[in-house]
């Protein structure tokens, strides 16, 4: 039976890439190492690294004047990052500043909650008025905002960024962890980027930021050594032991993403498989999408039972989840903050386990 996993992260890895994996699991690139066992100061993960950040820099389009490191912690550990090196003020517990914030979902409140032990984070929009199923308007940022924060796709609740906010001088930083590579994106708008691997890049452990070099340098003193920009710059994402087979992965998982023709020639798949789901249901007579379509994901895609009653939507949804994995259609489950279910799509899902969930769903649909 074939099996699609549908996890929104740690997500499903392209199949050749875990096959070379396997293969080059005690021999990579001819060493007679595997990667986890390497020196990341040693000439053999010197390239691998590089390769990495080269092939990043190729397929996102990285224009010169911003660095690459390659961190660890995950997205959430940048929520204090962000404001710690853009904002903080000269002693713990006194802010420098505001930042700008658009709440858009469980994320992205987040991170402004984290934020509020370093800066002053001010909500200038929310869609927490509808259950976070839109995108609001952005409104220009302040003179006096320190930054700019948004989270570009929301993965618990599907709702994604149609246009890129105008910021201005005020620096844009962005969540790119769940759309990251699924379709081409301007870097020089914004500041920032950062990215947890788990979703659409490699394994977790691994988090990726993109910083214009002029951000780089501003934390406090009292910034701890491991959450400074510029300690991490100055050592090539070296100062202390990087997680170095996340990287190794994320570099196999981008050369597969260029051998198929790279960020534009995925970005189609995506928006092919987004618009077969998203036309399942709507056509459906059980399930719908809560998600308003000029704020809907491409990546993650959340659906619920029209049914009324929520004794009856419950049962519904747990028996989904149970037969859909029984039938190879894995990790279909909603949040447990919002329920529901969710099918979370990105660059390594092929369209045929899309096919294989509407196909699924069709005969689901005709037992209740």
């Amino acid at each position: 039976m074939r099996v699609y996993n549908f996890s929104p992260g740690p997500s499903a890895l392209p199949l050749p890439v875990l096959e070379r994996a396997a293969r080059e699991m005690t021999d990579a690139n001819g060493s007679g190492q595997s990667v986890m066992e390497m020196s990341h100061r040693s000439r053999d993960f010197k390239p691998i690294i590089e390769r990495t950040e080269a092939l990043l820099r190729e397929l996102m389009d990285i224009p010169s004047g911003y660095r690459v490191l390659f961190l660890q912690g995950g997205a959430s550990l940048q929520f204090s990052m962000i404001p710690l090196n853009l904002a903080a003020g000269l002693t713990p517990g006194e802010p420098k500043g505001k930042a700008a914030y658009i709440e858009t979902g469980i994320w992205a409140k987040k991170a402004a909650g984290e934020a509020a032990k370093y800066v002053e984070p001010v909500i200038r929009a929310s869609s927490k008025d509808r259950g976070y199923t839109y995108i609001p308007a952005a409104p220009a940022p302040e003179d006096s905002d320190a930054y700019y924060h948004i989270t570009l796709n929301n993965t618990i609740v599907g709702t994604k960024w149609a246009a890129i906010p105008e910021t201005g001088a005020v620096p844009l930083a962005a969540d790119i962890s769940s759309c990251i590579l699924s379709e081409p994106l301007e870097v020089s708008k914004f500041g920032l980027l950062y990215a947890g691997a788990q979703k659409n890049l490699g394994p977790a452990g691994t988090t990726v930021v993109i910083i214009r070099e002029d951000l780089i340098g501003h934390a406090a003193s009292w910034t701890p050594a491991l959450l400074r920009y510029d300690i991490h710059a100055e050592e090539g994402s070296m100062y202390n032991t990087p997680p170095c087979y996340g990287i190794y992965i994320i570099g196999l998982v981008l050369e597969w993403l260029k051998d198929l023709g790279g960020v534009r020639a995925i970005a189609a798949l995506n928006r092919e498989k987004a618009e077969f789901f998203y036309g399942y249901l709507e056509n459906s007579g059980h399930f719908y999408s809560p998600v308003e379509k000029s704020s809907r994901s491409i990546m993650n895609i959340p659906f619920v039972p029209r049914e009324t009653g929520a004794d009856r939507r419950k049962e519904i949804e747990t028996r989904f989840v149970k037969e859909a994995a029984a039938a190879g259609l894995l990790n279909l489950a909603g949040h447990r903050l919002v329920g529901g279910m969710r099918a979370s799509i990105y660059n390594a899902m092929p369209i045929e386990g899309l096919k294989a969930l509407v196909k699924f769903m069709g005969e689901f649909e005709k037992s209740l």
